[in-house]
C-alpha cells in the first residue's frame, strides 16, 4: 500500500466502466493498476481535483480529510484476478492526462447506463 499523493492522485472505477475507458483511451493511456472488480489510473497530483462527480468513479488525493493509500503491485504482476497492472508502469505510461481521463469515464459511463437498459 503507498499514499496518495504527493507525488500522484488516483481515480478509481468499477471495472466495467473501466474496461470501456481503457478501450477509448487506447495508446494514450497511463498506467492501471486492477484489482478485482477495481482499476486505478495515476495521475498528477491536483489535476482530477475539480472534476464534475462521475457515477461510481472517485478520485483518490492527498487533499481528502483523511489519508488514502493504494495497492501498488511490483512490475511483474501483470495478470489477475488480484492485485495487478493491467496496463504496467513504464517510462511512457506512468500517467494519464486527467482531462482524456475524464471523458472517456464519462462516455463509458453512458455506454454502460445504455447496455444496462
Amino acid at each position: 500500500m503507498i499514499e496518495v499523493g504527493p507525488y500522484w492522485d488516483a481515480v478509481r472505477a468499477p471495472v466495467a466502466v473501466g474496461d470501456r475507458a481503457l478501450e477509448l483511451l487506447g495508446s494514450v493511456s497511463g498506467a492501471v493498476i486492477a484489482d478485482y472488480s477495481l482499476m486505478y489510473w495515476l495521475v498528477h497530483p491536483q489535476d482530477a481535483d475539480h472534476w464534475p462527480r462521475l457515477p461510481g468513479v472517485q478520485v483518490l488525493n492527498a487533499g481528502s480529510a483523511e489519508t488514502t493509500y493504494v495497492g501498488v503491485p511490483p512490475v511483474s504482476h501483470t495478470a489477475g484476478p488480484r492485485l495487478h497492472w493491467r496496463l504496467p508502469v513504464g517510462p511512457d505510461t506512468y500517467f494519464t492526462n486527467a482531462e482524456l481521463l475524464y471523458e472517456a469515464l464519462a462516455r463509458a459511463i453512458v455506454a454502460e447506463e445504455v447496455t444496462a437498459r
